[in-house]
């Protein structure tokens, strides 16, 4: 079992390294910047499935280095907020807006999103989570706020990649959580709680099999670069993400852990 690995820090440090750029593309077919189970279809479905126009204010928590907020604040015109706890994957976001001139349109903050979001009640037209919410404390909170910054009939979507789904072992486990905090949930509890933070839940998809894939070709293609990546990161950060990936991969290929994708709305009462 390693130890803590880090995952986020070297990625969005490193951002404009060249071996993660490959690498990303081999992973998803594209360079967002991702580092998450999102397949690039997916992600361009996301803005069709909230409803999202460009007269739309959106939120993103968990934006990471902020290139998917970008695009779609360029595709669909709308204004983003992204807000994340790291520090590196922040100053990249802002960093790219501003070469990209959408400063305007596309703004990233750092934020404790288990804390109180600091905006007034129905803020948003629309918010969505990229494979985050599993590493903040407190789900119930964190969804209670979205319902409150959301406005009526705004729509949120959001992946939860820790849904188990089988047994698995206290080394697994630690394996898998190696990367930071997590939070593991049963099938049918994050429906739960949407409904008790208010909100009505319009669809629950399967995405399993994105994250079995995406996971064996990210550590394939790390495998590949190994030289490069083991000057960046240290034999140990190496090594412990090459084993996280397997990790995901074995439980998600056996559907011992799922990935949900949960579409869900502010009803109007």
């Amino acid at each position: 079992m390693p130890g803590s690995v880090d995952l986020y820090d070297n990625a969005y440090a490193h951002y404009d390294a060249e071996v993660y750029r490959e690498v990303r593309i081999e992973t998803y077919g594209e360079d967002l910047g991702q580092t998450g189970w999102t397949t690039t279809e997916e992600s361009n479905g996301i803005p069709r499935e909230l409803g999202i126009t460009s007269a739309a204010e959106v939120l993103e928590i968990g934006c990471g280095s902020g290139r998917y907020a970008l695009q779609v604040a360029a595709t669909v015109g709308c204004h983003i907020l992204g807000l994340d706890l790291n520090e590196p994957g922040i100053h990249n976001a802002n960093h790219l807006a501003a070469a990209q001139n959408l400063s305007a349109r596309a703004r990233f903050e750092l934020a404790d999103c288990s804390q109180p979001l600091p905006f007034r009640d129905a803020s948003f037209d629309a918010a969505f989570s990229n494979d985050v919410l599993c590493h903040i404390p407190g789900r119930p909170a964190i969804l209670a706020e979205f319902f409150r910054v959301l406005k009526l009939r705004a729509r949120f979507l959001f992946s939860d990649a820790l849904v188990i789904g089988g047994v698995i072992s206290h080394e697994e486990i630690a394996t898998r959580s190696s990367i930071g905090y997590y939070l593991f949930s049963p099938p049918g509890e994050n429906e739960r709680l949407l409904e008790r933070a208010g909100f009505r839940v319009l669809k629950v998809e399967d995405t399993t099999k994105n994250a079995s894939a995406i996971s064996k070709r990210w550590r394939d293609a790390r495998q590949k670069r190994g030289e490069a990546l083991l000057a960046i990161e240290g034999k140990k950060d190496f090594d412990g993400l090459q084993q996280f990936l397997s990790n995901v991969h074995a439980l998600t290929s056996e559907r011992r852990l799922l990935r949900l994708l949960y579409l869900a709305e502010k009803p109007e009462t």
